[in-house]
């Protein structure tokens, strides 16, 4: 039972988590667009996000079961801290090629990164509002005459 609420939530959770780390990329390449020879980097999304679920032993497209965790002591269980994020869990950022680069080297384009840091925002609003929802309905679910 609990392996199957784990598999219903493990997508929102990693699209979550991506779109967390995501958001610091972003933001570092806007905090750095003064900074010369600084290269802007980025990921694709839904590559990074089936990467991510398949590495947590859930296959979406296979709808397979629960996910498995690795244990060296029966006392021990071996996870991943909640909200652990970042290029070891996720795999490594590619650069940006620049519209137009800079003489200084710098490659942030403050207009590509606004304008995908809002749309990252917003997937992430809309993320939070699907996990709200399930969760919601699983309490309305076990809830006694509702």
């Amino acid at each position: 039972m609990i392996d199957r609420l784990d598999a219903d939530f493990k997508f929102g959770q990693e699209a979550l988590n991506l779109r967390g780390y995501r958001q610091q990329v972003l933001s570092s390449n806007i905090a750095n667009a003064d900074t010369p020879g600084y290269e802007a980097r980025d990921m694709d999304f839904a590559s990074t996000l089936a990467g991510a679920l398949k590495k947590g032993g859930h296959d979406e497209a296979a709808g397979s079961g629960g996910l498995a965790l690795a244990t060296d002591n029966v006392a021990h269980i071996a996870a991943q801290a909640p909200g652990s994020t970042g290029p070891d869990v996720y795999g490594k950022l590619a650069y940006r090629n620049p519209l137009q680069p800079s003489l200084d080297g710098n490659t942030v384009d403050l207009d590509t990164e606004r304008v995908n840091f809002a749309d990252n925002a917003l997937h992430y609003e809309a993320g939070m509002t699907m996990v709200s929802g399930q969760i919601k309905a699983m309490i309305a679910a076990i809830t006694p005459g509702s």
